[in-house]
């Protein structure tokens, strides 16, 4: 995982790793304050959750991943994702040719695929016995509806900010201005994750931090280095895994 600052002097500083006095700019709730800062945003798929789209799906329709994109209609997704179409309508254009399929089946298929990558479930525990306040600001259609009927991840997070409620999808500059105008905070209050590389930097642009998802290990490194508490005080190492949250997860 890489940490991004947002300086005032280089818009995309990529650092490897950061120092304590470079972590102490990011926005940190004083004792009078009754709103913990910073605010944690974080996108869902590959950061906390398992995408089933790049092996799965393809598995599903019984073709490689190379077919499946070229004969899949190059927006139907993205237009689902941000709300303009329907179940509906995707099942009547996801491909290019119109051809039928069984849609029940697909999002079974992606159903069973959903589950937290490895060590994430536990991590978000913790932050959350924390009292952080932590959002997921993800680009997804309703379906996220069935990763929360499985995974139960609103028990760590709120689902606040999903492009198929808003139409608004990242890296777009406008998907971030509206979660920090409904978050009425300082965009430097805000430390945003994600697995995609040019959505950090999209974030960075707004002013927010931005952490490049590559590990629960290493996000967490990250996060202790800006100041976020991610053990709970007063319980040892093992004592704050709950043991329903210990998983072991497959290989992707």
């Amino acid at each position: 995982m890489t940490l991004f600052l947002r300086p005032a002097i280089s818009p995309f500083p990529i650092l490897s790793s950061i120092s304590i006095k470079m972590a102490k700019k990011v926005s940190v709730s004083s004792p009078s304050q009754t709103r913990k800062l910073p605010i944690l945003l974080f996108d869902v798929m590959d950061t906390l959750v398992r995408d089933p789209f790049y092996q799965d799906v393809p598995a599903f329709f019984g073709m490689s991943m190379k077919v499946l994109l070229e004969i899949k209609h190059p927006t139907a997704w993205i237009e689902f994702e941000e709300g303009l179409i329907d179940e509906k309508e995707l099942e009547m254009k996801f491909f290019k040719d119109g051809r039928p399929f069984d849609l029940e089946g697909l999002k079974a298929c992606m159903k069973k695929g959903y589950r937290y990558l490895d060590g994430i479930e536990s991590l978000l525990h913790r932050l959350k016995r924390n009292c952080n306040e932590i959002h997921a600001f993800t680009n997804y259609p309703f379906w996220y509806k069935m990763i929360e009927e499985k995974l139960k991840l609103s028990a760590y997070l709120s689902w606040t900010y999903c492009s198929c409620n808003s139409g608004k999808r990242k890296p777009a500059p406008e998907a971030y201005n509206a979660v920090l105008q409904h978050l009425g905070v300082e965009p430097s209050s805000c430390i945003f994750v994600d697995d995609r590389l040019v959505n950090v930097e999209a974030a960075i642009t707004a002013g927010m931090v931005g952490i490049h998802f590559k590990s629960a290990g290493s996000l967490e490194k990250n996060l202790s280095l800006l100041g976020v508490e991610t053990r709970i005080r007063g319980e040892t190492e093992d004592e704050d895994l709950n043991p329903t949250l210990q998983t072991k997860e497959q290989p992707l």
